[in-house]
């Protein structure tokens, strides 16, 4: 699955690669220290933080509980409308 922006999508690839590998070589085996991953994925997230910025999507967005709430069958407004 690519990255919400283009220019992430190698980023992307990178991190899920570092984390696969962690998970199945150290994080299986007991070893729950996810640190080797942990600048790939700071430099992955920047650049998705500003990917979102400019799809214009507010952080506060992604970070809204619409699941089992009364939101969760509303179509969203469209920009522009109040």
């Amino acid at each position: 699955m690519n990255s919400i922006g283009e220019e992430c999508t190698e980023l992307k690839k990178k991190y899920d690669d570092c984390f696969n590998s962690w998970f199945s070589e150290r994080f299986l085996k007991g070893d729950h220290d996810d640190s080797v991953c942990a600048g790939i994925f700071k430099i992955y997230q920047e650049c998705v933080k500003k990917a979102m910025k400019q799809q214009n999507i507010d952080f506060k967005d992604i970070d809204k509980d619409v699941l089992g709430t009364e939101n969760e069958f509303k179509v969203p407004p469209t920009e522009g409308s109040s």
